[in-house]
């Protein structure tokens, strides 16, 4: 038993929004009591107790677009890059790295990058991966992370033509296996999806193979209309918009993820709609890849589930949060745009895209809902209550006011320090492997 108390409780349950001076109380993976902290001690006299010393309860975040892969980038210097478009950034930069991962570099990228998770508060990731130098075996050895940190991830390889048909075919086939042994897993911690990079660097023939291969039970997960090329190559080479594109080769429907959505209109909008398929939106990486700003508002509006993810751009579900309300704001030029949208796409709708992967019950709590929940530092110098908690939130906090993240029952860190993991041997080891990683990429 374990009881998380003396904190106001913010449930994300429309039924019961806050507790002042709560607690939650969970028994294994579940929730089985949420109330007055005096009432739940009382109840469970026995149980392990951490003091949230006034601040906030709440559900874990769920990050719906990750890129471990990435984890190494930060800092790199790449002899001769100079990105004058998208193109360049992928090629440059992302295919490049990907190209000289290895194995053990997955693994190790993985472990920093769930380590940045759980210190910012974030229980479960969609991740989408790319080790194009070691394909075979990668996304086992994100499980082997996952496991090892306790983070909650749905895992995929990024299926490419991009280095040649038999690199392809390995990508369709590590997805597959993946996905097989992801299904016979009961813990409830490990989902697989059918990755794939984008529409312009998959042939006709690799997409046929990637159906041929994917069990019913999943989805896909792909980058959609990232940057105006992959438009204009869609209606180049096949003279029809890309999510016509998808819909013809059977890609949509409620169990696909499709990051992105920057320049898709009305009528792609109305089959994304009709199948069900889910958006995630990625601000800071659009900003930063000068991609352009997508029809965020307008998706939400239409009631196309649309979730927030970071593309690896950062760990920390509250910075994408605070971006993405100034960007719709900005672009829009409309100071009410975003007010509601954001916060829904982040508590609410990453929480659905979960459940369509994940059981029991993420984002929120209430009884028999999984235990993912952070403690975050933050006593509010105005009043907090039901009608303002996202207010607060977004001028308030940040991912690293989190300050103990509980996942599934267990306590992954406490009063900011990991519980169960060696973090400074595991970021020794990270150090030496992006060291090694940057040398090899400028040697070549």
């Amino acid at each position: 038993m374990l009881v998380l108390g003396n904190g106001k409780v913010i449930t994300r349950d429309a039924a019961l929004p806050l507790i002042e001076d709560g607690a939650v109380a969970m028994d294994g993976s579940l929730i089985c009591r949420i109330g007055k902290t005096e009432d739940v001690k009382k109840e469970f006299p026995d149980a392990e107790y951490i003091d949230a010393k006034g601040g906030l309860i709440m559900p874990a975040f769920i990050n719906a677009h990750e890129h471990i892969y990435s984890s190494f980038a930060r800092g790199m210097s790449i002899d001769g890059y100079d990105p004058h478009g998208f193109l360049d950034i992928l090629d440059g930069m992302w295919w490049t790295i990907d190209r000289n991962l290895t194995l053990h570099d997955t693994y190790l990228s993985a472990m920093a990058t769930y380590i940045d998770c759980i210190k910012n508060g974030v229980t479960t990731i969609f991740d989408h991966h790319a080790s194009f130098g070691a394909i075979r075996g990668s996304l086992f050895e994100i499980e082997k992370a996952a496991k090892e940190t306790g983070v909650r991830s749905c895992l995929c390889y990024e299926i490419s033509d991009r280095d040649g048909m038999d690199k392809a075919k390995e990508s369709v086939m590590e997805n597959a296996e993946f996905i097989r042994h992801a299904l016979k897993d009961d813990s409830g911690m490990i989902a697989g999806m059918m990755g794939m990079h984008a529409q312009f660097t998959i042939s006709d023939e690799t997409m046929e193979l990637a159906a041929a291969n994917k069990p019913d039970e999943v989805g896909y997960h792909i980058h959609v209309a990232e940057g105006i090329e992959d438009l204009h190559h869609c209606l180049k080479h096949y003279g029809k918009r890309i999510v016509d594109r998808l819909m013809d080769h059977g890609i949509l429907g409620e169990k696909t993820l499709l990051g992105h959505c920057i320049y898709i209109n009305p009528h792609e909008m109305d089959l994304i709609k009709e199948t069900g398929t889910m958006v995630v939106h990625n601000p800071e990486s659009n900003m930063g890849n000068a991609c352009g700003c997508p029809p965020t508002m307008e998706l939400v509006h239409r009631g196309i589930l649309t979730g927030l993810g970071t593309d690896g751009y950062t760990h920390d579900m509250m910075e994408s949060y605070k971006v993405a309300n100034v960007l719709h704001k900005h672009h829009l030029c409309d100071p009410n745009a975003a007010w509601g949208e954001v916060p829904e796409m982040l508590f609410g709708n990453n929480a659905r895209i979960a459940a369509r992967y994940f059981k029991p019950e993420l984002g929120v709590l209430r009884e028999g809902a999984a235990g993912d929940v952070i403690i975050v530092a933050y006593n509010p110098l105005t009043p907090l209550n039901e009608n303002n908690i996202n207010s607060h939130l977004v001028f308030g906090v940040t991912g690293h006011d989190v300050v103990t993240t509980v996942a599934n029952g267990k306590v992954l860190m406490k009063d900011r320090k990991l519980t169960h993991i060696d973090e400074a041997k595991v970021m020794d080891d990270c150090r030496q492997a992006a060291k090694a990683l940057a040398e090899r990429i400028n040697s070549h």
